[in-house]
């Protein structure tokens, strides 16, 4: 008799604590949703610095013509009337010669293509400032 009396209060206490540690909201739950809150929190401020940047980034745009420039030259290979463009083809070695290599004014010319074979220089903004490109100003 007397076992029996042990042995109901230590099954209510064991449901109990199985409960309070492994329940829909125990421990382990509540341990889980404070590292998705952290993981969330650390996402957010990512975004907010990604929003910050692409708002000055925007302001830039809208405002400063120098970096709109800077911009057009990177990724469209626009340059102005008064510049000569020399494009070399890559090299296969560091001590190799350039072949093809011509000024090309007021574009860019496309890699592999000498201003020789055209007769004539390019005219005009044009694409692709393929590598070895060198600017020069007049």
């Amino acid at each position: 008799m007397q076992k029996r009396l042990f042995f109901a209060p230590a099954a209510v206490i064991s449901f109990i604590l199985y409960f309070t540690v492994f329940g829909d909201r125990g421990l382990l739950r509540i341990n889980h949703l404070h590292r998705d809150l952290d993981d969330t929190q650390k996402r957010l401020t990512e975004l907010k610095e990604e929003n910050d940047k692409l708002k000055r980034e925007i302001a830039a745009l809208q405002s400063d013509r120098r970096y709109l420039e800077s911009i057009a030259r990177r990724d469209f290979g626009l340059v102005r009337g008064n510049e000569v463009i020399y494009q070399f083809p890559p090299a296969a070695g560091k001590g190799a010669a350039p072949q093809g290599a011509a000024p090309v004014q007021g574009g860019v010319q496309a890699p592999g293509k000498a201003a020789a074979q055209n007769g004539a220089p390019a005219q005009g903004a044009a694409a692709n400032p393929g590598q070895g490109t060198a600017r020069t100003g007049k």
